[in-house]
């Protein structure tokens, strides 16, 4: 099964991310992922971007399922105070 801090390191690894946290059941997975590139991003445009650096994951299928957030750093801390 694959272990949620291998999703974080390929994430953290090809974005220049503020924050990264990824939890799941070795199956499915939920990523919170805040990053400055994502400023002026639609929503959709965001996760794009996510996915562009887990295409490969995703094509083998070694990786099924992803949900996240994305965030802007200001984004995340209007949110978390």
């Amino acid at each position: 099964m694959l272990d949620p801090r291998q999703i974080h390191d390929w994430i953290a690894h090809e974005l220049p991310c503020e924050h990264v946290a990824v939890d799941g059941d070795g199956r499915h997975f939920e990523a919170i992922i805040v990053c400055a590139e994502f400023a002026g991003l639609s929503r959709v445009a965001r996760q794009q971007k996510v996915n562009a650096v887990l295409k490969a994951r995703f094509d083998t299928g070694e990786l099924h399922a992803l949900s996240m957030r994305t965030l802007t750093p200001e984004e995340w801390k209007s949110q978390n105070g």
